[in-house]
């Protein structure tokens, strides 16, 4: 099994600002020993390791771990995309990933941005879309503009499965999952949802599949951030039973293996 969404930082090294204390139950240092001790008891092997700060610093450190860790099979970096094709030139980096969750709804139909996606794709670097439901209308144009650029949808787009708000949501993703270059990771859903609310999770999860298929989901534990919500074992449990024991190898590793290119 392959780990397609996971993060590590050191609080305060390499520009990390996040998590701040009132994150508390992830507000330290998160390392690969700490993901090596967890996952591979659990039956998890190899990882996809995510930038989590908005910073070329962060994304060489993530370099230099996956090129000292055999687990580590590729990087999702940041690069600020405005300024061209300004990122480091590594076996390890499969893709790049704005932290667009926090910019306007419509940040992804800047023309500056074209240059270097069309770079990512001649490439074959991965678009990891770090999106809310108000960016979708936008990455589906983004995604119609640059057909051979692969690109995956992070966490389902955090659907609002706590308050209930689902519908627009679900009308977006319908579009999006009907482009053949658009996945997406399931991944990061605890944390959008209420405690309790497992089986709506599930239910989110189940109409992800139904969408986007065997051949387009990836499961990710987005670990450490779960912890806000849950826990490793516990998402992977729920998640194995969300998705169809014939689709578990595809969805739980082969995937992730064919989309990023791993090794």
């Amino acid at each position: 099994m392959i780990d397609a969404h996971q993060h590590f930082w050191r609080l305060g090294v390499n520009d990390c600002t996040w998590p701040t204390p009132a994150e508390a139950a992830i507000h330290r240092d998160f390392l690969p020993g700490d993901w090596a001790a967890l996952a591979p008891p659990l039956g998890v092997t190899g990882s996809v390791l995510v930038q989590s700060q908005e910073s070329a610093r962060d994304t060489d450190w993530l370099l230099e771990l996956a090129e000292a860790h055999d687990f580590i099979l590729g990087v999702v970096g940041w690069a600020n995309l405005k300024r061209g094709a300004n990122w480091p030139q590594s076996p390890w980096l499969k893709g790049l990933r704005p932290m667009v969750q926090g910019y306007d709804a419509d940040w992804l139909d800047d023309p500056a941005l074209d240059p270097a996606l069309s770079a990512m794709a001649d490439q074959e670097l991965v678009f990891d879309a770090l999106v809310r439901p108000r960016h979708l209308t936008s990455l589906e144009r983004l995604a119609l503009r640059h057909p051979r650029l692969s690109i995956i949808v992070d966490h389902g787009a955090k659907p609002d499965i706590a308050g209930g708000e689902l519908r627009d949501w679900r009308e977006a993703m319908q579009r999006l999952a009907a482009l053949p270059n658009v996945a997406c990771k399931l991944s990061g859903l605890l944390t959008e949802a209420a405690p309790g609310q497992d089986a709506e999770v599930a239910r989110v999860g189940e109409w992800l599949f139904a969408r986007f298929g065997a051949e387009r989901l990836l499961w990710g534990s987005d670990w450490p951030v779960v912890e806000l919500a849950g826990t490793y074992a516990g998402w992977l449990t729920l998640a194995r039973s969300i998705v169809p024991a014939e689709a578990h190898d595809a969805v739980f590793g082969g995937n992730a293996m064919r989309i990023y290119q791993l090794a």
